[in-house]
Parts: structure tokens; C-alpha cells; sequence
């Protein structure tokens, strides 16, 4: 799906990485649940508490033919629990997306890649002389038992490449879409933008991840979705626009 041709004599990896999920940063759950319902029209299916990062979540599904178990994730300080002991993931303690978050409501941040062997594709990207971060083992209860997982996360939480570049995540036994009913909503197409096009699609095949399309310009990401109150597009540093 990318709109962009490889490099001379850049070779892509097969196609291993799956985008796995959307994460909107709200700076609270309620908020966050409140938008969706608004900007969507569906109401958000529960989710965790994650005691690593100090943070909570609310989930559903997004997925598609064009995006296999993919979901959305609503995510939020959670006031309830203890500080983390480092920077959280997704550039949740970044001054400057706290305060968008603040002044413009939850918004589009990030997305999560799914790979099946996360020090390998993080390794691969370490070649390219792009550092992802520590891989870090994480998990959080459910009703149906424990869901674990890895996940690459610098010590500053910074995500790379003004947010398009994305985080990656290797599941454990365990896929959190299988303990999800259906949305009515469903992922249509994501583009990643930036000034190192380039670059970030040579990270992309690096990792075997051809499911985005790539595009040069201002930093965002766009992410277009069937909902049950018709088609939406959302974008980082900008306002949903409903299709119908």
C-alpha cells in the first residue's frame, strides 16, 4: 500500500509486521469515552490497568480484511495509580502533547505494530540507526486471565519521527481481540506522513510492514474508518472529519 518505491538496492523483509492498533491519548478515560461516542458513535468496550506505566485503557475492534485483528485504544493517565518510575509510553509525559490533549480533547497519537519477534525487528531498525528503545515484558489482568506481551519503549517514552514512527508489540499466547465483541466500526486505511518519508518507509520494510501507505509532508497520521454512523477520518494535529 505504499505510495512510495524502494531505494535502490534496498531489499524489503517479507510481509511479518501487522498493524495492530490506533491509540487515541485522552487526558482522562471519561474524556476519552466521550469523544468516541461523539466522534464515532459507539461506546468504547472495557479494557485494563497497566501498573508498568501507569496507565489505564478502554478497547474495541477495528478489524478488517485490510487490518486483521486490529483494535483501538483509548488511553489515559490513571489517577489511581502510582507514578511510574520512568518516562511512560507514547510520549504521555511530553509536555507539549499533554497540553494539545488539554486545550483540543483526545486525539489520534500513535500506532502499535504487531511483530513476531520484537528484539529481531527492533534489532533490524538498530541497524538503520533508528533506536526504538528496551524491550520490555508487560502485562495487566482480565477477566479471562492473564495478557501478556512485549514491547519496545525508549527511556525518554519518545515515540520517533513526530509520532509515525510506530511502537512495536509481540504478543504472548493471547491476542486481546479475541476477548472483544464486534464495534460496527472497522480500520479502512492509514497513512503515515513526514519530511523523512523516505526514511521512515525504509523502517517499514526493514520490519516487513506493508499495510500503510508512506507519504512526504508535515508529520501525521490518518486513519480512516467505517463507522456506524458512516465513514470518519482521523488525523493527528487535526479535527475528525465525518465522510457521511
Amino acid at each position: 500500500m505504499s505510495t512510495m518505491s524502494n531505494e535502490p538496492g534496498t531489499r524489503a523483509a517479507p510481509e511479518t509486521a501487522r498493524v495492530d492498533h490506533l491509540v487515541v491519548v485522552a487526558a482522562s478515560l471519561e474524556e476519552g469515552v466521550a469523544w468516541c461516542e461523539r466522534t464515532l458513535g459507539l461506546t468504547p468496550g472495557p479494557g485494563g490497568q497497566h501498573p508498568l506505566m501507569g496507565t489505564h485503557n478502554r478497547l474495541f475492534r477495528i478489524d478488517s480484511p485490510e487490518f486483521p485483528a486490529a483494535y483501538f485504544e483509548i488511553i489515559a493517565i490513571d489517577p489511581q495509580a502510582a507514578a511510574p518510575g520512568r518516562r511512560r509510553w507514547f510520549d504521555m509525559d511530553d509536555e507539549a502533547l499533554r497540553a494539545r490533549v488539554a486545550r483540543d480533547g483526545p486525539q489520534l497519537a500513535h500506532v502499535v505494530v504487531r511483530v513476531a519477534d520484537v528484539a529481531a525487528a527492533t534489532a533490524a531498525w538498530r541497524a538503520l540507526g533508528i533506536e526504538r528503545g528496551e524491550v520490555l515484558p508487560a502485562s495487566r489482568p482480565t477477566p479471562t486471565g492473564l495478557l501478556s506481551w512485549k514491547i519496545a519503549v525508549r527511556e525518554d517514552g519518545q515515540r520517533l519521527f513526530d509520532g509515525t514512527l510506530p511502537t512495536l508489540i509481540e504478543w504472548g499466547p493471547v491476542h486481546p481481540v479475541a476477548a472483544m465483541a464486534s464495534s460496527g466500526a472497522r480500520l479502512a486505511a492509514l497513512t503515515l506522513r513526514h519530511p523523512q518519508a523516505q526514511r521512515l518507509q525504509q523502517a517499514l520494510q526493514a520490519i516487513g510492514l506493508a499495510q500503510v501507505a508512506v507519504e512526504p509532508g508535515d508529520a501525521a497520521l490518518m486513519a480512516r474508518l467505517h463507522t456506524p454512523t458512516g465513514e470518519v477520518t482521523l488525523g493527528t494535529h487535526a479535527r475528525p472529519t465525518s465522510h457521511g
